[in-house]
């Protein structure tokens, strides 16, 4: 058996014959079985998109609703091998919406077959492609003009799109382009020569892929990311990891990165028993001589440790139809660690015609852009160049947990590192205790009309009268001076409800009662400004009015304005609420009249112990 394996990632845009290549290369390569080929051959009478011939796409489109659309959806993975070595086949979906399928076979890739409808040329889709494949660190290309069949075998046609597709190479980092004209369907120029385009003389698909070089092994400094710490008795302690870069013995020295504390490694466990030597990509489990603190999400590593970072700049392809936003908080999932992270800049975004990069402020579903991430906790990382598992990482929705991006690390920073946290001796316990009560963030949130302002006044005034200390924000007020180069775009204001969490937070630390009032349409936000203060000391309060409520009072005419066009972006008519799903206090509105409600809220308060 060959040792060499190449993985293989094939893309493009919907319908350019992806699945048929793989199926007719898998076919001319003998490996299908017997029963699987009889049951092709039926599949093709009912599924099939070639009259009165064997669909081969069907082998590679396994889902019913891929069979019945003609299109692939899901990343499909064959493996197949020929004298020369083995490989490894994904076949991903060409449609824009499926775009993060995609990324999910070209981040293990190490050629791309690019494929491209020879009636139709470079597609945007196909530029998509092309620049994903070159930002996860695939260097070799091979350029499969499809369906020449349609084209005539028009020598033409062929030196046209590879001319148009050497004009983008300024701005991917391919090393290897390998141009093929090719008519998947026949078999032409996929394991022969074909004798239809006599003009082409290079290799076919399959000598160029056996001959292809595959992506060196991490072989730099040792690292693993530490999965599970594994303790199945008092007499055994080991770290579980899949190796992400280097080798290991027993008898080497690692650190755990983030402490910087080391021992040495005394065992390497596997299921197939202990190892001399463990490498790049090798499951293992590692057992040190002396126990030193590591837990899973930690880095161990070779003297030369990885960096410890607490902001990244990152290419991150966004997979959401909810855009991405500065100051938006999500989970970033990196190596094995998990982390609270903010978008801290958008600076510019690709360009799906040019590759050109230009100024944006938000990156909107399958768009590609530069981001700047801001990181709660360190990370132990490095630029996805130099590590893929240590560089690349993915951005979760943290109320949906839903994946909704996919990053690649290009700078690491630690600009925190010189700013120390400087302690005070008043502090925020001194303050409130001074004042005799719990510093508090009180957030009305709820539709423009609902009656926010008018409650948080009352409660307010009702606080005063009992002796309290407190602070309102108001939403309007704080446009006129903090926030007045805000508009209210969702990017304006998810940066709005941003910088009134950090001043709520002051306002806490200085041991007041905060008192905000803002509509603050999104969830992601709420619980931003909810993690900016401890826990028990944020109180997310609904004011539930229905909005044709909201519409009868319409107070300073802006529901009128909106729904006229003069006003755009407006919260409950062309812009989304989205309620609390578990707020501390819900108000009635249309039960109860704002003193009755603000009395209950001071009630609460009471009961929580904030106030006396």
């Amino acid at each position: 058996m060959p040792d060499s394996v190449l993985r293989v990632l094939t893309c493009g845009s919907v319908d350019d014959g992806k699945s048929t290549l793989i199926g007719r290369l898998l076919f001319e390569c003998g490996t299908i079985p017997d029963d699987t080929m009889a049951a092709l051959e039926r599949d093709s009478k009912r599924f099939g998109t070639v009259d009165g011939a064997t669909d081969y796409a069907l082998l590679v489109d396994g889902l019913e609703a891929e069979r019945e659309q003609g299109v692939t959806i899901d990343v499909a993975y064959r493996f197949f091998e020929t004298p020369a070595r083995r490989f490894i086949l994904a076949d991903t979906p060409g449609h824009q919406q499926y775009t993060r399928n995609m990324v999910t076979g070209a981040s293990t890739a190490d050629l791309a077959i690019l494929l491209i409808d020879a009636r139709k040329g470079i597609l945007p889709q196909t530029r998509r492609h092309a620049a994903i494949a070159s930002l996860l660190g695939i260097r070799q290309v091979v350029l499969a003009v499809n369906k020449m069949d349609l084209a005539g075998f028009a020598e033409s046609v062929f030196a046209a799109i590879r001319q148009d597709f050497r004009t983008l190479l300024g701005k991917l980092e391919f090393d290897r382009i390998t141009p093929i004209p090719m008519c998947a369907r026949d078999g032409d120029n996929v394991t022969g020569p074909s004798t239809r385009m006599p003009w082409y003389t290079g290799s076919p698909l399959l000598r160029a892929l056996e001959t292809a070089e595959p992506a060196s092994a991490q072989t730099g400094p040792f690292r693993m990311p530490v999965q599970y710490v594994s303790r199945p008795d008092q007499g055994f302690r080991g770290y579980a990891g899949t190796i992400a870069a280097g080798s290991v013995r027993p008898g080497d020295r690692l650190i755990n990165a983030g402490a910087n504390t080391g021992a040495v490694v005394s065992r390497i466990v596997t299921m197939d028993g202990d190892l001399p030597r463990a490498n790049a990509g090798d499951p293992v489990t590692l057992v040190l001589d002396h126990e030193i603190d590591v837990s899973r999400g930690d880095v161990l590593s070779a003297e030369a440790a990885p960096a410890v970072a607490d902001s990244l700049d990152s290419w991150v392809v966004w997979m959401d139809e909810t855009p991405l936003f500065r100051g938006r908080a999500y989970l970033l999932m990196l190596g094995t660690r998990t982390v609270v992270a903010t978008i801290t800049e958008i600076s510019t975004r690709l360009d799906m015609e040019t590759l050109e990069e230009i100024g944006a402020r938000e990156l909107a579903l399958n768009e590609i852009g530069r981001v700047s991430i801001s990181l709660t906790h360190p990370a132990i990382c490095e630029t996805y160049e130099t590590n893929r598992a240590l560089g690349g990482f993915i951005l979760i929705d943290r109320l949906t947990r839903g994946t909704v991006g996919a990053g690649m690390v290009t700078a690491i920073h630690t600009r925190n590192a010189d700013i120390v946290w400087h302690r005070l001796d008043v502090d925020k316990a001194a303050r409130s205790s001074l004042k005799g009560q719990r510093p508090a963030v009180l957030w009305f949130t709820g539709l423009s009309g609902a009656g926010k302002s008018t409650i948080a006044n009352l409660v307010e005034k009702r606080l005063h009268a009992l002796g309290h200390h407190t602070m309102t924000l108001d939403g309007d007020n704080v446009r006129h001076g903090l926030n007045r180069d805000l508009g209210f775009s969702e990017a304006d204001r998810v940066e709005n409800i941003r910088r009134i969490a950090e001043v709520s937070r002051l306002f806490v630390e200085a041991g007041l009662i905060a008192i905000v009032s803002f509509i603050s349409p999104y969830r992601a936000e709420r619980m931003l400004a909810r993690d900016r203060v401890g826990g028990g000391e944020f109180l997310e309060i609904f004011v539930d009015t229905p909005i044709a409520e909201c519409r009868r009072r319409d107070p300073k005419g802006l529901y009128e304005k909106a729904d006229a066009g003069q006003i755009r972006n407006f919260t409950g008519v062309d812009a989304p609420y989205e309620e609390p799903l578990d707020p501390e206090i819900r108000l009635l509105t249309l039960e109860r009249g704002p003193d009755a409600l603000a009395d209950d809220v001071v009630a609460a308060l009471r009961t929580r112990g904030i106030i006396a």
